[in-house]
């Protein structure tokens, strides 16, 4: 085989040349120049692809079975891992973008050691099992993200690259040396996220991050060509992307392998290779058709295609016992790696002690750790996204692993590290991510970075945008994914913008996301104090924090000690009153509307208590007493949030919202047009409790 190398507008394309290893007459199957150990690998996971899915009744067998040899040689050859340290922190990462394949990935595990049995494979898709129907992560080894929705784990492995790239300058290559590979399918190609994803990849130059596009040209409705007419290879060349065509090589192990490594040899530039396989191949009937994509094989087609593979056809999940130990044994230079970086650990000293700390905390302080930041004056007026530039001035300092960003929005929403350095191919060391409007792949390469350690990801942009970017917060909560997603400009207070750009049923809609702590504080120092817990090293939560983009006022007296007190548990009494007859709740630039109202009250001779619910989540995590006494359920209530209404039954028995699109007109305007007003409060109160 010759390996071809030309230019196009100076991006290296490299073609390999080869032989058809496929016929129309599939009579026995080769895997040219595997090693007697690959090549049993090789088909037993093609069995267990076909066995897995037909005995759960469900599961996608055909892609799965045409890359065996593709993984097989991943992680025989190149994968820089060692199956009896899996949690080396300086291995390779693997993403199984194309995550229906999973069954791949837990043959892999299996025949390389990791430590799946033969009835964890017999599980397969079934419940609480360690291999579920798509690869969650903490769930089965050698799976670092959870993927499924295709195009996400693209752009994960984007944001480990970064995460590579950013440990690497601070502490060296002798310690931080590893790439990341992901296995695409055309659905990741075809999905929006791809285009945005690698657009930023080609851009920041990751050079570590290598993406196997598998070109079956097969999807769950036929051939790819009913909707896919596009040039990928000169696509990615466009993103600037170094681009490997392989060809039809999917059996070769020596050409997979020549590929692969030719991936490693540019570090400038990210890197695409290019695989023309067959789906379901060798099962005949099968072959390049969609129903081998998303459906089981019938037993006869399993039988046939066992006998072609030399497997026994009688025999269900027929693993070979000895091949973990075989493939381990095999390993020596993985083996060896591993042994040279744990020797310059040991004696890299301080520095070692610190990389392995900062993997462990995120590189972010605890939560009692002492910030220089002064609190706002009380009654003054603050928009809480300006306070959280406060908060990132103080801590950055304080936190390597602090990496902030925006999509495009860097100065309106103010996430921004003082230093301001970009990461950039040219300024490695640079936390500042400018993700370009590309909100989408910004929040999945924030789970990427979050999952691959080290790192603790800030990104930002419109609240209105959280649309844009929701699959990757699902995912990130999902996952456990210590993310902390801002989003400014929380209300139709964005006022001229319209009903465009003005949130309405977003809050709702991100509070019914599991898993996700949704924080709206109440005022500029509720958002310093509430940030640096959300940041705190002890905090490995998912987090969307609403931020106001006008000014609002600071709390003081009474409430402003509640806050202090209590504003963490998500829900806080902010005004007693003295025999109150009503409660009001209301959360973010709502809360000084109910203040405002429960004084005008006060002075009819109708008392109320004030309750801010920042986080929601939060607060139903409390003490049953605690939620009780702050609810006091005893009494009428009403509620106030610029937003849907949607959900606040659970605490008010009467709400005021927003429950229909805004209106372009200044905000002041709009709130009022709204009835997100103190009169309003007032009038609801009123009328919960007959008066």
């Amino acid at each position: 085989m010759v390996l071809a190398k030309t230019c196009h507008k100076s991006t290296e394309i490299t073609r390999f040349h080869h032989r058809n290893h496929y016929s129309d007459d599939v009579k026995s199957v080769t895997y040219h120049h595997a090693t007697t150990v690959e090549d049993r690998a090789i088909r037993e996971i093609v069995g267990l692809a076909m066995d897995a899915p037909a005995h759960a009744k469900s599961g996608h067998p055909g892609t799965a079975m045409a890359l065996a040899p593709l993984a097989v040689t991943l992680f025989s050859r190149v994968l820089r891992h060692n199956p009896t340290q899996p949690q080396w922190v300086d291995r390779d990462r693997f993403i199984l973008s194309c995550g229906h394949a999973s069954i791949l990935q837990y043959g892999i595990a299996r025949a390389f050691g990791y430590g799946l049995s033969r009835e964890d494979l017999q599980a397969f898709r079934q419940p609480h099992s360690r291999t579920p129907g798509h690869p969650e992560v903490g769930v089965a080894p050698t799976v670092e993200v959870t993927t499924g929705p295709l195009g996400q784990g693209l752009a994960n492995g984007v944001g480990m690259a970064i995460a590579e790239r950013l440990l690497r300058s601070q502490y060296g290559a002798g310690l931080v040396d590893h790439r990341t590979w992901v296995i695409a399918g055309d659905g990741c190609i075809e999905e929006g996220i791809s285009h945005e994803a690698a657009s930023l990849a080609g851009s920041l130059g990751l050079g570590r991050l290598n993406v196997i596009y598998d070109d079956n040209r097969i999807t769950i409705d036929g051939a790819t060509s009913l909707a896919l007419a596009d040039d990928t290879a000169a696509r990615f060349r466009a993103y600037g992307w170094h681009v490997i065509e392989l060809g039809e090589v999917a059996n070769d192990v020596e050409a997979l392998e020549r590929g692969l490594i030719a991936a490693k040899s540019n570090d400038s530039q990210p890197t695409l290779l290019i695989l023309r396989s067959h789906i379901g191949f060798p099962a005949e009937s099968m072959m390049d058709r969609r129903e081998a994509h998303g459906s089981p094989f019938a037993s006869d087609v399993i039988a046939a295609t066992k006998l072609l593979l030399g497997l026994d056809p009688n025999v269900a999940f027929n693993v070979d016992e000895q091949l973990p130990g075989d493939m381990v044994d095999s390993l020596m230079s993985q083996k060896e790696e591993y042994a040279a970086w744990e020797a310059r650990l040991r004696a890299s000293g301080v520095q070692g002690v610190a990389l392995l700390q900062q993997l462990e905390t995120s590189g972010v302080p605890d939560r009692d750790f002492p910030l220089d930041t002064q609190n706002y004056e009380p009654g003054s007026k603050v928009a809480t996204r300006k306070a959280l530039q406060r908060l990132m001035d103080a801590l950055s300092p304080h936190s390597a692993g602090l990496v902030a960003g925006s999509a495009d929005l860097t100065d309106n929403t103010g996430v921004v590290l003082p230093e301001k350095v970009a990461q950039t191919a040219e300024t490695p060391e640079g936390r500042q991510v400018y993700y370009g409007v590309r909100e989408f792949a910004m929040g999945a390469a924030m789970v990427g970075m979050a999952l691959h350690g080290g790192v603790r990801p800030v990104g930002s942009t419109f609240f209105v945008f959280s649309d844009y970017v929701r699959p990757a917060v699902r995912l990130a909560a999902l996952s456990e994914a210590a993310c902390t997603f801002v989003f400014t400009h929380d209300s139709v207070a964005v006022g001229e913008d319209g009903p465009t750009h003005q949130p309405v049923e977003h809050l709702a809609a991100l509070r019914a996301m599991p898993n996700l702590h949704v924080v709206r504080p109440s005022d500029a120092n509720e958002t310093v104090r509430l940030t640096k817990t959300l940041l705190s090293s002890q905090n490995r939560d998912t987090n969307a924090l609403i931020l106001t983009r006008q000014d609002i006022p600071v709390l003081s007296g009474e409430a402003a000690q509640a806050s202090e007190r209590d504003a963490t548990r998500g829900g806080y009494v902010v005004r007693a009153g003295d025999k109150p007859v009503a409660t009001v709740f209301a959360t973010g630039s709502e809360v000084h509307v109910a203040l405002d109202a429960a004084v005008n009250l006060e002075a009819a001779g109708i008392s109320v208590r004030v309750v801010a619910l920042p986080c929601w989540k939060c607060f139903d995590e409390q003490p049953h007493e605690y939620r009780e006494t702050v609810m006091r359920r005893d009494l009428p209530s009403v509620s106030i949030e610029a937003g849907s209404t949607f959900g606040w039954a659970k605490f008010a028995d009467h709400s005021l919202g927003i429950d229909t699109f805004g209106v372009s007109a200044p905000g002041e305007f709009v709130l009022d047009y709204f009835n997100m007003t103190a009169a309003a409060v007032e009038n609801a109160v009123r009328s919960a409790i007959g008066r």
